[in-house]
C-alpha cells in the first residue's frame, strides 16, 4: 500500500493524472489572453426583395405590431432648372430645420437630389457624415418619373435609371460617404413601367403613409397636428427641407417630436423600420 501511494505522489508530482491524485491541487494555470477581435464586416443596408416580374420594390410603411417606431424623412428638393433661382437668392436649403433635429436627437432618413446636393455641397456632407441621419435619393433633377405629376417635368423612361445614378455620383463628389439604396420618387409620383426601369439600379422605393402636409403651408401648429394625428406605429412621414418651399416644417418639428415622444414612440430611419419588417401598406 506505501508502495501504491507513492507512485500516486510521484504521479502528481510530475503534474499527470491530476485528476486521479486526490490529496494535490490542480497547477494555477496562467490568466489567458483574450482572443483578438476581427474588425466588425459593415453589414449591408436592409432592402426588399424585388417584386412581382422582378419590379423595384416599394417601402410604404414598417411592421405594425413591432412597437412604436416612426420614421421622418425630409425631401431636399432641387429641380436641374432651379439654378437661377438659387443665384438670386432663393434658398432651397434649411439648416435650421438640421439643427432642430440635432438638438433635439431625432434620426431622420432625408432624401436627397443631385442638384441639391451641388447647391448645397457642405450641408450635404455634414448631413452624409451625421450618423443621426442616413442619405437616400430623390433622384438628380427632381423630374417627375410619370405624366401628369404636379406640374413637374418628366424624365422618360430610357433615362430614369440613369437620372438615380446621377444623383448617387452627385453625392459621392460632395463627400456623402455611403447614400442608402433606397429611392423615392419625385412627387412620389410612379408607374409599372418606373419600377421596372429603375429595377436594374437595385435600390428599394419608399413612399410613405403619413402626409405631413409641410409644402407651402403657413401654419405650423396645423403641420403638426396633421403628423401626430396621422402616425401610427411603423409609420413613415414625409416632410421637406427646403425653407422657400416649407418654411414652416421646423417650427412643426419641434412640436411634432416631443408629443410623439410623450405618446412612447421612438424616432428611427428608414433602414431600421425596413430590417424590422416588410411593410408595404
Amino acid at each position: 500500500m506505501i508502495t501504491l501511494v507513492r507512485r500516486a505522489v510521484a504521479v502528481c508530482a510530475l503534474g499527470a493524472a491530476l485528476a486521479s491524485c486526490a490529496t494535490s491541487r490542480p497547477a494555477q494555470q496562467p490568466p489567458r489572453p483574450a482572443p483578438s477581435l476581427s474588425p466588425a464586416v459593415p453589414s449591408s443596408p436592409p432592402t426588399l426583395a424585388p417584386g412581382p416580374s422582378g419590379l423595384t420594390p416599394v417601402f410604404r410603411n414598417g411592421p405594425r405590431t413591432a412597437g412604436r417606431t416612426v420614421a421622418l424623412t425630409f425631401d431636399a428638393d432641387m429641380t436641374a432648372d432651379q439654378g437661377p433661382r438659387a443665384r438670386s437668392g432663393e434658398r432651397f436649403d434649411h439648416p435650421r430645420l438640421i439643427a432642430a433635429l440635432r438638438e433635439l436627437g431625432v434620426p431622420a432618413t432625408v432624401f436627397m437630389t443631385g442638384r441639391w446636393a451641388e447647391e448645397y455641397p457642405d450641408q450635404a456632407r455634414s448631413i452624409g457624415r451625421d450618423p443621426l441621419f442616413e442619405v437616400a435619393n430623390h433622384s438628380y433633377s427632381h423630374y417627375a418619373f410619370t405624366g401628369d405629376c404636379y406640374g413637374l417635368p418628366t424624365v422618360s423612361a430610357d433615362l430614369m435609371r440613369a437620372d438615380v445614378e446621377r444623383a448617387y455620383a452627385a453625392f459621392r463628389r460632395v463627400g456623402v460617404p455611403e447614400a442608402m439604396p433606397y429611392f423615392r420618387f419625385p412627387g412620389g409620383c410612379y408607374d409599372r413601367r418606373a419600377l421596372r426601369a429603375l429595377a436594374p439600379a437595385g435600390v428599394t422605393a419608399v413612399q410613405w403613409d403619413v402626409v405631413g402636409g409641410d409644402a407651402f403651408a403657413t401654419d405650423a401648429a396645423a403641420v403638426a397636428r396633421q403628423v401626430v394625428d396621422g402616425v401610427r406605429p411603423g409609420s413613415v412621414v414625409v416632410l421637406h427641407c427646403t425653407r422657400s418651399a416649407a418654411p414652416t416644417t421646423e417650427r412643426a418639428v419641434r412640436t411634432i417630436v416631443p408629443e410623439l415622444r410623450s405618446r412612447g414612440y421612438r424616432f428611427v430611419k428608414v433602414s431600421e423600420l425596413i430590417a424590422a419588417g416588410h411593410g408595404r401598406g
